[in-house]
């Protein structure tokens, strides 16, 4: 964005309030209307025919010397003034006009230019001295803000700051909240003070249905465009500053977006790491889940009257995802979390089943191999405060189905059974030092081979042919290897009780390991 004179210039009201120009005793006779409009410099001129040497937006000083005594000059000259689209005139009373010309007010008034007289003698000079070097001052002052922005955002870019980032950079110059938002008007990304910017989201449903997504004056907005495609617009909510600087800032935030934008990937990212924040804030619990509602609200989540299903999918592809998720119609967020899991947030209406719409999910999901994924589910819940226990408790089944074999597409927590308990006291030292004890002389033996084969042999129910089945060996093979483990243990893996507590031993030992 280039820097124009319009853009630093002042107006005639900004103008008529300086202290030096009171010392004239201003007057407003005419065009009183119109005194917003921007002064781009301040000239001198007593010429008949001044309007030829303007360029618009000048405010003229005259005392109208060449003009008294001829009535049809006087209109002439407000005329060509008006043509050249002059900001204002101010003619110092004096010799020439002891008073304000009816012709000349009442021509004015007509073309809507601003016309001021001064009651008292008054040096044109100091005025034109005072305006010009305020100009003067505001365009090198926006100059320098454009190339500090530019400069600060181009380093961050260039170190690979993520997104977030530079919103912060952007929201510290603006000091005011900062919005990113698509064509859908769905908000990707914030930054700023939380509490200013939970302001905007909650009343950003009627915030973006307003033409330009702009409630007021102090809002600036600019396109999010490359490559002839436009795919948002950033928005700087309630800018203190004046218009010039915020229109400014919103175009220098813009630009960098985009730049970011087309060296950072995909055009869906942001979308990905919207709903990334969301669902990690409320799976970490970090954020109270009310305070994530405007948020999840802005991002085009339905949250009003819904049921709420808290999915987590395991080495599902978050493309099939999000395809399959527009195929069936249901409103979600959808967000890999981490390990290969990733979290899905259903909003449901009150009238539909979560039990068979997850089941239905489930079904058309697919594996990069072609199988239906695993997905682990929560109970449904209608309350948003329980959105976090919910998602926390999808992710600890995912997490307990990992080792599970034959488990259904939907896994519940019915399904993990043993293994989801150990899960969730695996952090316990009590259970750790259990399974240390248990597994001591076996964790550390010199044949590493021994305990895969343990686990194998306790999870299928100590099968032997399946187990040496799945290890490829014959069966004197796997017994002389189970002989090896039962010496190092100290025990008799045909006895229930000592195979069940070696059994859970190994269970919180792997569930320690993730």
């Amino acid at each position: 964005m280039t820097v124009t004179a319009a853009e630093h210039a002042l107006s005639v009201r900004q103008i008529l309030a300086l202290e030096r120009i009171a010392a004239g005793d201003p007057e407003v006779v005419a065009g009183a209307g119109h005194l917003d409009r921007p002064v781009r410099w301040v000239h001198v001129a007593e010429a008949a025919d001044v309007g030829v040497m303007l360029s618009g937006g000048e405010m003229v000083l005259t005392t109208g010397v060449l003009l008294a005594g001829h009535a049809h000059a006087r209109t002439e000259y407000i005329k060509s003034l008006h043509r050249a689209e002059a900001a204002a005139v101010v003619l110092g009373l004096g010799r020439a006009f002891p008073s304000p010309p009816e012709d000349m007010r009442r021509a004015a008034e007509r073309y809507g230019l601003p016309m001021v007289v001064l009651h008292r003698p008054f040096p044109f000079a100091e005025l034109t001295e005072e305006v010009q070097s305020r100009l003067v001052r505001r365009k090198f002052a926006a100059v320098s803000l454009s190339e500090g922005i530019r400069t600060a955002l181009t380093g961050l870019i260039t170190a690979g700051a993520p997104l977030q980032r530079l919103l912060d950079e952007i929201a510290a110059h603006s000091g005011c909240p900062v919005v990113v938002a698509n064509l859908a008007h769905r908000v990707l990304a914030t930054a700023g003070e939380r509490s200013a910017v939970d302001d905007v989201l909650r009343d950003w449903e009627r915030i973006a249905r307003r033409a330009g997504c702009a409630d007021g004056a102090d809002w600036y907005r600019a396109d999010l465009d490359g490559r002839g495609e436009r795919w948002g617009s950033v928005v700087l909510c309630g800018y203190r500053g004046d218009g010039p600087t915020g229109r400014l800032l919103a175009e220098r935030a813009a630009e960098a977006l985009v730049l970011h934008r087309m060296l950072g990937g995909a055009a869906h990212t942001w979308e990905e790491q919207s709903a990334q924040s969301i669902l990690t804030d409320l799976v970490s619990g970090v954020v109270p889940a009310r305070q994530l509602l405007p948020r999840a609200r802005a991002a085009g989540l339905p949250v009003n009257r819904r049921t709420f299903a808290p999915l987590v999918v395991r080495d599902g592809d978050p493309a099939e995802l999000d395809r399959v998720l527009s195929l069936l119609g249901l409103c979600g967020l959808a967000a890999e979390l981490a390990d290969g899991a990733t979290a899905v947030l259903l909003s449901l209406a009150r009238d539909q089943a979560a039990g068979p719409l997850t089941e239905h999910f489930a079904a058309r999901l697919r594996t990069g191999a072609g199988e239906p994924a695993v997905v682990a589910a929560a109970e449904p819940c209608t309350g948003w405060d329980d959105v976090p226990a919910g998602l926390r408790e999808a992710l600890h089944i995912a997490q307990a189905a990992a080792g599970t074999p034959d488990v259904p597409p939907v896994v519940r927590l019915r399904d993990v059974r043993l293994r989801g308990l150990v899960r969730l006291l695996r952090d316990d030292p009590h259970v750790q030092a259990f399974a240390e004890r248990e597994l001591d002389g076996i964790l550390y033996a010199d044949d590493p081979g021994l305990l895969p084969v343990l686990r194998t042999y306790l999870a299928t129910g100590r099968n032997k042919s399946r187990t040496a089945q799945l290890h490829h060996m014959s069966r004197p093979a796997l017994y002389r290897r189970l002989e090896a483990i039962e010496s190092l243990l100290g025990l008799d893996l045909d006895d229930f009780e000592q195979a069940a507590s070696v059994h859970i031993a190994l269970l919180a030992h792997d569930a320690q390991r993730g």
